[in-house]
């Protein structure tokens, strides 16, 4: 199995929150945030930033940390798009006149949907994950916007590369567009058996190996993370262009020789691809055990939900020539 390569992410605090990000947007007219554990409200399995309505967290906790981790994108509560999210691959464009839907209440989410994409500057996207892998695209020439969640079923689906084709239709070129992957089960933490194996193996064909390693009779290990680069570069992404975090889900520990973090539960994350220590627990409340900056379903249930986040910023103020123009 092929580790992701370890790249440049970063924890950042940002008006008060513990995120982590992708300093390669910071040249470019994107502002992307993956928000951890910590900084909100919640209690019990939920502390503290649980971004999600259906998990058994109270509603008005959920609602308190969402405009927590708008704020922190410089955004409202009515500026926020998310995505029903049905482990499926349907990607949905979406611009100003569906901004709030799906942030007060999951109903109202863009139905079907496992990816949004958008040309409309200070809409924000949202998908969330506990284990799945969210993963945001952005096309600097024809300033365009995506985010994706992709669980296995997403993944052998190509969530990821439906966004990057609903992003086609809003004139990117996918060799333009610049990928963040973010954090995920690790492969050796995601145990799979024959249904999810021979899914991968369909999808994946000569490559399944790079992403499928058998543990044991009936059993694999899948490799999400790799598996939606492979589905990115199919799409016409540039390897260089995608970058990946090795961050896992649930408790990080220093990594091992293949490049998989392991379990130390206080140990620095620098030597997969951070700066900085792991996030500390917040003093607000319990957010987990120590060394565990975002939410695993796998390790934990019930658990919450953490989110990928991102908006375009205006043209005007980028000093941009507009979508299409100076190609």
């Amino acid at each position: 199995m092929i580790a992701p390569p370890a790249t440049s992410c970063v924890f950042r605090q940002v008006r008060g929150l513990e995120v982590l990000t992708w300093p390669v947007f910071d040249a470019f007219g994107a502002d992307v945030l993956v928000t951890t554990r910590q900084g909100g409200v919640s209690v019990g399995p939920y502390a503290s930033l649980n971004l999600s309505f259906n998990v058994g967290d109270d509603p008005a906790s959920v609602l308190e940390n969402r405009r927590r981790a708008l704020a922190a994108l410089g955004a409202g509560l009515d500026d926020a798009v998310f995505a029903e999210q049905v482990h499926g691959a349907v990607a949905q464009v979406v611009g100003a006149a569906d901004r709030g839907r799906g942030t007060r209440a999951s109903a109202g989410a863009i139905p079907g949907a496992d990816a949004l994409v958008t040309a409309d500057p200070g809409t924000v996207l949202a998908v969330l994950a506990a284990d799945c892998v969210p993963v945001v695209l952005y096309d600097p020439v024809a300033h365009v916007l995506g985010c994706a969640h992709a669980g296995w079923r997403g993944t052998v689906g190509r969530a990821a590369a439906a966004a990057v084709a609903a992003m086609r239709s809003l004139g990117t070129r996918p060799s333009d567009v610049i990928a963040g992957i973010g954090p995920a089960v690790a492969p050796d933490r995601y145990q799979v058996g024959p249904e999810v194996a021979e899914a991968a193996t369909s999808a994946f064909g000569d490559r399944a190996p790079d992403v499928l390693r058998a543990t044991g009779p009936g059993q694999w290990q899948f490799d999400l993370r790799t598996a939606n680069r492979l589905v990115l570069t199919e799409a016409g992404v540039p390897g260089g262009q995608i970058h990946t975090s090795n961050v896992p889900t649930g408790r990080i520990v220093a990594a091992d020789p293949s490049g998989i973090p392991a379990a130390d539960p206080s140990g620095p994350i620098s030597d997969i691809g951070l700066s900085g220590p792991i996030p500390a627990t917040d003093p607000g409340g319990p957010t987990g055990p120590a060394g565990a900056p975002f939410f695993s379903h796998r390790a934990e249930r019930p658990c919450g939900r953490f989110a990928a986040m991102a908006s375009l910023q205006a043209l005007r103020a980028l000093g941009h020539a507009g979508p299409g123009e100076g190609r």
